[in-house]
């Protein structure tokens, strides 16, 4: 999906301090024409943010919304599990529509793009700790040699590289930082990313699913054959290129959907791609606000996700009260595909699955 057809921007909600700052003018000069409103803060806009009523416009608000803020607190999380750390967001929202996100159980009934225009204070935060923390002394499921950070937890970077140059420099901080890597999942495939010069530190994990699913629950991303598409350009283009498995979801013909795809991963990839490449596979976790809110303008993907016969209430790493597929099942489903992952794409290093 190129970039015309993902935003279309007509209004621009502006933290002052944001419009002063160069990236902050970079971005305003792309929409000359969106009409500006000025807020006090990015995170606490009523008519976005805990409308319920937004919901019925849920596609329209991230088409035609665009948000322009401060990242007022930097912090690099320890993770552990996809990355050793969550790097300060350069961007938070998304303008994609995935039906399982987990973004708007945190930011209210919209989360369009916010981009941060702060992005010279971002990176040197960034360069400070990756420095502070010296040469990797152990591997870890993250990285045999160099400290991960997740660039992109909050947003997809290859969206938000279509809004501004904050990933273009995220991928240039990490190329002159030989102890560290970028990393970052994504749906997007945007190609303006392989004119960048990553040197092998920026890992970009494509997110795949059958598509017969995605098609119902990847709303406004590219197409999964358009991903598989790209695997060995990235990897030529210099970057580390991974998958994730994820949402993996049970329903009727799941096994056979996901040996189909394995199949087309197999055949999309070449023997350069297949010796760099790991995958995470991430099963399904959902939520009841989050299936409240589906419910007012896509129904239909709550056949898939909102399951309850199967499914568990769960409290997750973050807190937050989330329901999963049921403990024992659930091992039973994760083995099931870790076999199929063995038999049909055998060179697949899975580093972790849950």
């Amino acid at each position: 999906m190129r970039q015309q057809q993902l935003l279309d921007i007509t209004r621009i909600y502006v933290e002052p301090a944001a419009a002063e700052l160069p990236r902050g003018r970079e971005v305003l000069a792309r929409w000359p024409d969106a009409t500006r409103v000025e807020v006090a803060s990015h995170w606490n806009i009523p008519e976005l943010h805990g409308d319920e009523a937004n919901a019925a416009r849920w596609v329209r608000i991230k088409r035609e919304a665009l948000v322009l803020g401060v990242k007022k607190s930097l912090a690099a999380r320890p993770n552990g599990r996809s990355a050793d750390f969550i790097a300060p967001s350069t961007a938070n929202g998304c303008a994609m529509a995935c039906s399982y996100c987990y973004v708007p159980r945190r930011k209210g009934y919209s989360n369009p793009i916010t981009v941060f225009a702060n992005i010279e204070q971002i990176t040197g935060y960034l360069e400070r700790h990756v420095r502070r923390q010296g040469v990797k002394a152990e591997p870890n499921q993250c990285d045999p040699h160099a400290w991960v950070y997740d660039v992109g937890e909050n947003s997809d970077c290859s969206v938000d590289a279509e809004v501004s140059a904050n990933v273009d420099d995220l991928v240039a901080l990490f190329a002159r930082l030989p102890t560290a890597k970028a990393s970052f999942a994504t749906k997007h495939v945007n190609r303006r990313l392989l004119e960048l010069e990553p040197a092998g530190r920026t890992r970009v994990r494509f997110s795949l699913m059958p598509a017969r699913f995605a098609k119902l629950l990847d709303l406004r991303t590219s197409p999964v054959a358009e991903r598989l598409a790209a695997l060995d350009d990235f990897v030529g283009a210099g970057y580390e290129v991974h998958v994730n498995l994820s949402p993996v979801v049970v329903a009727e013909g799941w096994l056979a959907a996901w040996a189909e795809l394995l199949d087309d991963l197999d055949a999309a990839t070449s023997a350069a791609t297949k010796e760099q490449m790991a995958a995470e596979v991430i099963f399904l976790t959902h939520e009841e606000r989050l299936h409240e809110v589906n419910l007012a303008w896509h129904p239909k993907a709550e056949d898939l996700l909102w399951r309850p016969a199967l499914q568990e209430a769960k409290r997750s790493q973050s807190g937050a009260a989330t329901v999963r597929y049921r403990t024992g099942d659930k091992g039973r489903y994760v083995r099931q595909l870790l076999d199929l992952i063995e038999q049909r794409t055998p060179w697949l290093r899975v580093r972790y699955a849950f």
